[in-house]
């Protein structure tokens, strides 16, 4: 009899295992590369499943956004990917650097959340006489090379009548801050998540003015429209008008409702714990829904009825 419970116990024992392991579910998370703050968002992200779903999830590095959206046409129904909008748009119209490499897989690509945008700063040292962008003339300012924010950057200045006005620093972005405070140059520009790295240390160690933006210039950007809040960084007394390249988190109708359900809602709720960890959750709020360009997953979508988030038809 003994024996006979024992072995009671091991086949149920192992029925629980086994149970366990089919309710587990893994995806693959594709963000960026692993020196970004996007990264270590991803990695924010797949701890949080791991804490409160039966989702796993891995990480992966990417080499950028258009690598992520070209990697559809291969992945299963386990791949989740981050990118801004207007990529997705882009591919579902084989146009830019998707001309010549359409493929239908690109129109299954659906939403799921939105993650903190790319926000642009222009950040000017604080002794420089620098309040808006029409005082940037005459100065030297760091734009960096190759990332969104030097090119935005440069789009910017010349949008804003300043092509040719301003001297371009050859310094890297990863020393703007010390170039800033030996006065090497006047202001640099960046974009990431706000609040950023680099900002903080300057805004702590320095004293900066981060420039906002007018109305009529945010339209010429063509851009998002992004308020960081007054008290964000060192100094800061008033909300900071920029702007913004919305990211969202993908998958495509190859995910099964019920997986892109819990990652939404996992996500959601997780946001505020992970938000005590890195404040960049913080900018993300149900505002950001709006950024959503093209259709939402049919399991996002039904945690976001239940939420009572409000969806345009668009995203239906």
């Amino acid at each position: 009899m003994t024996s006979m419970k024992f072995l009671s116990g091991v086949v149920a024992a192992l029925a629980i295992a086994a149970t366990s392991a089919t309710a587990e579910t893994r995806v693959t998370y594709k963000s960026a590369k692993s020196t970004s703050s996007y990264y270590q968002m991803a990695v924010q992200i797949a701890e949080a499943m791991k804490s409160s779903s039966d989702i796993v999830v891995t990480v992966e590095e990417s080499q950028g956004s258009v690598q992520n959206v070209m990697e559809v046409k291969a992945r299963g129904s386990d791949y989740v990917f981050t990118t801004p909008p207007a990529l997705v748009r882009l591919a579902q119209g084989g146009k830019a650097m998707f001309e010549g490499k359409s493929d239908a897989s690109f129109d299954e690509i659906r939403a799921l959340f939105p993650i903190p945008s790319l926000t642009m700063h222009f950040v000017a040292r604080a002794d420089a006489g620098i309040s808006s962008f029409d005082d940037l003339e005459g100065k030297t300012v760091l734009l960096g090379k190759g990332s969104f924010g030097a090119r935005e950057g440069e789009k910017y200045l010349n949008l804003f009548g300043l092509e040719g006005k301003v001297t371009l620093a050859e310094v890297e972005l990863s020393n703007a801050v010390p170039a800033l405070k030996n006065g090497q140059i006047d202001a640099f520009v960046t974009a990431g998540s706000y609040p950023a790295p680099n900002v903080i240390e300057a805004a702590a160690s320095t004293g900066v003015t981060v420039l906002s933006l007018s109305e009529d210039q945010i339209a010429e950007t063509k851009r998002a429209r992004l308020v960081i809040p007054a008290g964000t960084y060192a100094g800061q007394d008033s909300d900071i008008i920029t702007t913004s390249l919305p990211v969202v988190a993908y998958s495509t109708t190859k995910m099964d409702e019920e997986t892109a359900y819990q990652l939404t809602k996992t996500y959601w709720e997780g946001k505020a714990a992970m938000g005590e960890a890195a404040p960049w959750w913080n900018g993300v709020d149900e505002g950001l829904m709006g950024n959503i360009e093209g259709k939402i997953h049919p399991g996002a979508i039904r945690y976001y009825k239940e939420a009572g988030m409000a969806l345009t038809d668009a995203q239906m």
